[in-house]
């Protein structure tokens, strides 16, 4: 099926991502993929006739090609996978999204179109045409010609997509409870609308124009079989279980084994706890000896305070003495004499001198003043350190004993 001349006046009006599976012509029980990866699925437009389809191209090969009719639908059969029958292509197409969200989408436009096909063909026959629906050389066969103009009633049988078996027992009970009351009704016929996913196979003989083959017979076949991939599907879960036990089992001998080392590490826990008490004891003795040591500093502080303002007493007096000498010098000069005044001079650069050197002792002082706070303030900042170390080791030894 070429799409390329089809296609031509058709307009792409919605196009997703899904893969793309059809019906398994010879059991029509089964799925078989049709592309192999996620393909582009588009509804095309053709005003002209005022029709739908539904294409999708893998490559040069067309794996959809359905003109939606208004007797269509849609099933969608999971979470993420859905399917309609095509009478005149004589298949089921299936649909596999990558999330549930992209199948809604695609179920409310094939709705869309649906509606609009069937508005369209109601337009067309009120004003007494013939409604245009092309059908290709590949689907005009005496089958799917038959097909078409039996019963249009609604089947309810439904293939499970692909990889899922979601039959309970439950389900199997009722269903053979119910095989001539509940289903032979939908399976007297081959529907327009229907998924040949439950489709009993008809032989030869039917197809030619007889039936002479009993509906029950053929029910109670396909029940049959339906058991079959049942108990198919018990067996693998069966071994599934196998292995979730054996996991199982594995994950409790671990548990069991590192139980056993936890319990073993409990002595070395408490002889870690032994040995951090004495680490404990260590540190108090030594923040008892280094505060007992800054209390000695905080004398020798106060010494040299105290030389320190002797010091300044002394340079106070001294400049005194200078200002009286000057005065002195001042007088002498003023009556004329010289030897006088020049031994005051030479007094005056002793007691300069003097003055220098009681200055630089001062600033000595101050400096061994200044080194010795330093001092000070770094020890009471390692004490400071030794207490926090120390309290976070008394916490620790809490939460240990704790717990």
């Amino acid at each position: 099926m070429s799409s390329a001349k089809e296609t031509m006046g058709e307009q792409p009006i919605f196009t997703c991502k899904a893969h793309v599976f059809h019906i398994d012509p010879k059991t029509k029980r089964s799925w078989m993929p049709a592309s192999s990866t996620a393909v582009s699925v588009s509804f095309f437009y053709d005003s002209s006739r005022s029709l739908y389809r539904i294409i999708s191209v893998e490559g040069q090969k067309a794996v959809i090609n359905s003109t939606v009719t208004p007797n269509m639908t849609f099933t969608k059969t999971s979470q993420k996978f859905g399917q309609w029958s095509d009478v005149r292509a004589n298949t089921v197409y299936g649909l596999g999204f990558s999330s549930e969200a992209e199948l809604q989408k695609f179920i409310d436009k094939f709705n869309e179109v649906k509606e609009a096909t069937r508005s369209a063909i109601s337009k067309v026959t009120a004003n007494g045409g013939t409604p245009v629906t092309p059908v290709t050389s590949a689907n005009a066969s005496p089958i799917n010609a038959r097909a078409a103009n039996v019963s249009t009633e609604n089947a309810e049988n439904l293939l499970e997509p692909p990889g899922s078996v979601t039959l309970s027992t439950s389900n199997m009970k009722q269903d053979s409870d119910d095989i001539v009351h509940a289903r032979s009704h939908s399976l007297s016929a081959i529907q327009s609308n229907e998924s040949p996913s439950h489709q009993i196979k008809m032989d030869k003989g039917s197809y030619g124009g007889s039936s002479s083959s009993n509906p029950v017979d053929m029910q109670l076949k396909y029940e049959n079989d339906r058991l079959k991939l049942a108990l198919a599907q018990s067996s693998a879960n069966a071994k599934k279980w196998e292995i979730e036990l054996a996991t199982l089992k594995s994950n409790n001998a671990r548990l069991t084994s590192a139980l056993q080392e936890s319990t073993a590490n409990v002595d070395e826990w408490k002889r870690q706890l032994a040995s951090l008490k004495e680490e404990n004891m260590r540190m108090k003795a030594k923040y008892q000896s280094d505060l007992e040591n800054s209390k000695g500093g905080g004398d020798l502080g106060d010494e040299l305070r105290k030389e320190i303002q002797s010091l300044r007493l002394r340079v106070e007096q001294l400049e005194m003495d200078l200002e009286n000498k000057n005065d002195e010098v001042k007088r002498l000069t003023s009556g004329n004499r010289l030897p006088e005044v020049q031994a005051l001079q030479k007094e005056n650069v002793e007691l300069q001198s003097t003055i220098k050197l009681a200055q630089s002792e001062l600033e000595i002082a101050l400096s061994a003043h200044d080194s010795q706070k330093q001092i000070l303030l770094t020890l009471n900042q390692q004490f400071a350190a030794r207490i926090h170390e120390l309290a976070n080791i008394h916490d620790e030894m809490t939460t240990a004993l704790q717990t």
